[in-house]
């Protein structure tokens, strides 16, 4: 038996369900400087797959890595949070 990589898992809110099987998804991460060491907050949006469409606007969902599913989408929805 081969054991996969873990795959990384991480969790934010759903901004955009107006795509067919696709939710748009921001998580927020709270980073600190290196040189000054005050915090300040980064947004990243990652495009998930979302097969039943069954996620909304403000909902918080952990998603995935997955294999790339189109050219954008290499992320799949676990569950909500």
């Amino acid at each position: 038996m081969t054991k996969g990589k873990k795959k990384r898992q991480l969790e934010g809110v759903v901004v955009s369900a107006k795509m067919d099987k696709t939710i748009v998804v921001v998580v927020t991460r709270i980073k600190l400087h290196p040189k000054y060491h005050k915090r300040y907050k980064t947004r990243k949006k990652y495009k998930v797959h979302d097969p039943k469409n069954a996620y909304q606007v403000d909902d918080v969902v952990v998603f995935e890595e997955t294999q790339p599913l189109s050219k954008e989408k290499k992320w799949r929805v676990v569950a909500k949070a």
